[in-house]
């Protein structure tokens, strides 16, 4: 290398720390509510509102009339006024106790029968046909 470039070289590194610069990154977060910029808003709620899979549904009044919501009130107080019978103590042993046998409430069927370990308790559901057993130990 010649005089010269050497210089030219040497002049430019010198020079480069004024000449060149850098620039500070800084994070913006996407999210309005974060402090991100306000036209995001319509994107995030339409990119939530695509992912949304649920649906809200009023199990209660949808499709239902009076009869209906009468119908389903009667068989959860008399379902209720069984499940008091079974916990109480004198329920199965009293004279007034649940006796061994069938019982129907609406689209529930309650089958009651003594077992070897006690009194066994299935309770069927005949509109879906999930079914549940109990076993009520002897004291």
């Amino acid at each position: 290398m010649n005089f010269k470039s050497k210089l030219l070289a040497l002049l430019f590194l010198l020079a480069a720390p004024f000449v060149m610069y850098g620039q500070d990154f800084t994070y913006t977060p996407i999210n309005p509510a974060f402090g991100g910029n306000y036209l995001n808003y319509s994107w995030m709620l339409s990119s939530a509102n695509a992912q949304n899979t649920f649906t809200a549904q009023d199990d209660r009044n949808s499709g239902r009339n009076s009869l209906d919501r009468f119908t389903e009130s009667l068989n959860n107080q008399l379902l209720s006024q069984l499940s008091r019978n079974l916990i109480q103590s004198e329920g199965f042993f009293g004279e007034n106790g649940i006796q061994a046998g069938t019982y129907e409430f609406g689209d529930i069927l309650v089958d009651v029968v003594p077992g070897l370990d006690g009194l066994v308790v299935t309770i069927s559901d005949l509109s879906t046909g999930n079914q549940t057993q109990i076993t009520v130990p002897y004291f």
